[in-house]
């Protein structure tokens, strides 16, 4: 809904364009600004992201004048001279450039906690703004006897809170000296605002020794130095704990004091010659006193808002209670940010070349999708309350359950909400039903919707009205937020193993020939290993008859083409084949790095297929379980007819198929999370032997690792039609996948229909 607002503009005086994308102008300006000269109350002149987290405008220029004689910030050129005379030698470049470059992550915290609010503040701590922070450590004397679980606990061995001061002061120059610009030490009873404590430091020069925080007088008041109060926590740079390192033994002999904080400034500023500082460069450190038995609800000062920190925090449920707050204090700004910037882009609409028409909806949200052919045009899917009329199975009408039907209640109670937002006092709506639903995503956009409801209006006087009104609504797409990951390679050699039992070996012809061309052929760096798997009367009679002598001896044929590949294999006896049985043979004869691929008799592996198993599977970190392609039956697919030779093509048989989402057969993984996973297993099958034959390595993973299982669809991974052996002395679980898999696989909706027709149609003749 688009809403009339008041707008207004700065016109104090002559101006200056500037092309700028951040400036203390009227507010922040996606294209141009014009700076003013008014008076010192132009009710234009807002601080930045409503924090007051710069000063004035004045006070700013006055800092950057001060600062100019503080730092060379003039570039220079620092010529390179090669001694001829000198071996060259080999430069080693590092992983990645911010280690070669020097750059440093930008703040630590460390919190001082002790053995007895470990598991109450310091958790509440945790919990509200640890996250916000690249790394949080909480120091204590002693060690609880039981350590919160997500915390990074050190313990120093002592109580004494200024001898906590010292052990923590050296471990962070000692461990973390050259890691980090700034170091923030605060209390356990103190709560902060990570984010605006990240922008403080974000906007502070790293090279400049500084001790900023609440500025307190000593006892006795008598000299004009301040220590930082350590309730609101303070902020040390990396330089100032260099040159402090050195001097922390005679402090901690020379200066007898019972307040770590002030025995702390005492230090800096005896040996450093620095005082805390409230304000540097243009930034203030904000901070604010919690009165006793106050309530966070009812603070509504501009201090409150616009703090850094609050102390003191007598309990969790405070703590809390404040990180609520806070939290709606940041969303209110938000939604004010939000809305100046769509009236500026709207009062700016008109310098553009398309004017008022070109603004989009909503404003400041990219403008829908253009399709340049009729295969890129977006469906809309039409939905009412209980049904929805695009399934993913490709019936025309499916019940609407789960996320789409908390996704649909969600919008209609958002729509209503608007509409009375916006028409009342004269009128209010209460929803009757929903009479037409569409929605469709848009990839440069969101979900969007379009609604057509049944409403009921009330005027002030009371009378009613049942009407119907159209509303369009947009789910935008959010921040796109980068997780970090592991660091992989596609030089990993993958162990694939192919367990082939007696009705499997017909189809090992296939593998064997796609295999050779896709890895024998390119020379990729992939190895295979035959695990054969012998019934009981099978494996008395190898002697005499080995049931898998063709399969082995097609292996002997591939090793004399290929002098140099070698392709083992090892025999396993069992009634019931498990995964998990299989596994742990195999496990035992490969090393703990082994990156597997356990594949079957009807994949067909491709080089694209083991690039991804190789930047999927990570160790310690993530296993992979690709969804392969299933191929329909022929018989059901092309019935009397025969199929085009382009149909053989990967590409063209993704059309007659399906991804097998019942099968987990395939998976890529490292050797050492099996066995870590497996011996987590150990426990529980010493209570129940037969833990082994009902469960799969996917549950083992999903049960006992810890790790991030990872499943996708993969359309390099394709099958040929099978229809499977379903064992039914496995699990109920297991044997129901197979048996729907063997269902599904059939064929689609469209062509099991077909042939149900012709069925019908020779039957009645």
């Amino acid at each position: 809904m688009i809403v009339d607002v008041d707008r207004r503009v700065c016109t104090n005086g002559p101006a200056l364009p500037l092309i700028l994308g951040l400036s203390l102008g009227c507010s922040l300006s996606l294209l141009m600004v014009s700076w003013t000269q008014g008076d010192m109350d132009d009710p234009c002149r807002d601080e930045l992201a409503k924090g007051g987290l710069f000063l004035g405008r004045g006070d700013a220029q006055r800092g950057g004048r001060d600062r100019a004689g503080e730092e060379d910030l003039q570039p220079r050129i620092v010529p390179y001279h090669k001694d001829p005379n000198k071996p060259h030698k080999k430069v080693l470049r590092t992983r990645y450039i911010h280690t070669e470059l020097g750059i440093r992550e930008r703040l630590l915290a460390g919190v001082l906690t002790s053995r007895a609010t470990l598991n109450t503040l310091a958790v509440a701590v945790n919990r509200t703004v640890a996250h916000h922070f690249h790394r949080t450590f909480f120091f204590t004397g002693l060690r609880s006897p039981k350590v919160p679980h997500g915390m990074t606990v050190i313990a120093h061995g002592d109580d004494r809170p200024v001898w906590l001061m010292y052990e923590t002061v050296r471990h962070l120059h000692q461990h973390y000296g050259s890691e980090y610009d700034w170091f923030l030490l605060a209390q356990d009873d103190t709560y902060m605002q990570a984010d605006r404590l990240s922008e403080l430091v974000g906007h502070l020069s790293a090279g400049q020794d500084l001790y900023m925080g609440r500025a307190e007088e000593f006892i006795g008041g008598e000299e004009k130095a301040r220590y930082c109060h350590g309730g609101y926590s303070y902020l040390l740079s990396r330089s100032l704990l260099a040159r402090l390192q050195p001097h922390l033994d005679t402090c901690r002999n020379d200066i007898l004091s019972v307040r770590p904080d002030e025995w702390l400034g005492r230090c800096i500023i005896d040996y450093l010659g620095l005082s805390c500082v409230e304000v540097h460069q243009g930034m203030t450190y904000r901070y604010f006193e919690l009165g006793k038995n106050a309530d966070p609800e009812r603070e509504d000062s501009l201090s409150f808002k616009n703090a850094f920190t609050v102390h003191p925090v007598s309990d969790p449920n405070l703590m809390y209670r404040l990180h609520k707050r806070f939290s709606q204090i940041e969303l209110e700004w938000t939604y004010q940010q939000i809305q100046d910037l769509q009236m500026q882009i709207s009062n700016l609409s008109h310098l553009t070349p398309e004017g008022k028409a070109g603004v989009t909806w909503p404003i400041g949200i990219n403008s829908p999708f253009k399709p340049k052919t009729r295969f890129e045009v977006i469906n809309w899917d039409y939905f009412t309350e209980e049904h929805i009329y695009s399934c993913t199975d490709g019936s025309p009408k499916c019940e609407m359950r789960g996320a789409d039907r908390a996704d649909v209640s969600a919008i209609l109670e958002v729509a209503v909400e608007r509409l009375n937002e916006h028409y009342q006092p004269q009128l209010r709506f209460r929803k009757r039903r929903l009479l037409n639903g569409y929605r469709r995503f848009d990839p440069t956009r969101g979900m969007e919707y379009i609604l057509d409801l049944a409403l009921e209006a009330f005027t002030q006087k009371g009378h009613s009205q049942v009407i119907a009104k159209r509303v369009n609504l947009l789910r935008p797409l959010s921040a796109v937020e980068i997780i970090p990951m592991p660091y992989v390679t596609e030089a990993t050699r993958v162990q694939v193993i192919l367990p082939v039992t007696a009705q499997d070996q017909d189809y090992v012809d296939n593998f064997l020939d796609m295999y050779v061309t896709n890895t024998l052929d390119t020379h990729d760096n992939v190895l295979l290993t035959f695990l054969f798997i012998y019934d009981p009367f099978d494996a008395q009679r190898v002697s005499q008859a080995d049931v898998f002598a063709g399969v082995k001896s097609m292996i002997g044929e591939v090793e004399k083409r290929y002098g140099d590949v070698k392709i083992p294999w090892i025999s396993v006896k069992t009634e019931v084949p498990s995964q998990v049985k299989l596994m742990d043979i195999i496990s035992k004869k490969h090393p703990v790095d082994t990156l597997f691929f356990l594949s079957s008799v009807w994949t067909e592996v491709s080089a694209d297929f083991l690039n991804r198993c190789r930047m999927n599977a990570i160790s310690n970190w993530q296993v992979f379980f690709p969804v392969h392609f299933q191929e329909y039956n022929p018989a059901v697919i092309y019935r009397d007819q025969q199929p085009s030779a382009s149909s053989t093509f990967a590409s063209e048989s993704l059309r007659d198929g399906h991804f097998d989402r019942h099968i987990f057969d395939e998976a890529c993984f490292y050797n050492a999370d099996y066995m870590s996973a497996r011996t987590k297993m150990a426990a529980d099958i010493l209570e129940n032997e037969e833990l082994m034959e009902s469960m799969d390595v996917y549950d083992i993973f999903v049960r006992y690792s810890g790790l991030h299982v990872f499943r996708a669809v993969e359309p390099a991974l394709i099958q040929k039609y099978v229809r499977r052996a379903c064992n039914p002395r496995f699990s109920e679980d297991i044997y129901h996948r197979c048996v729907l898999s063997n269902l599904e696989s059939l064929g689609s909706r469209s062509h099991l229909a077909m042939a149900l027709f012709e069925q019908e149609q020779a039957n009645s003749t």
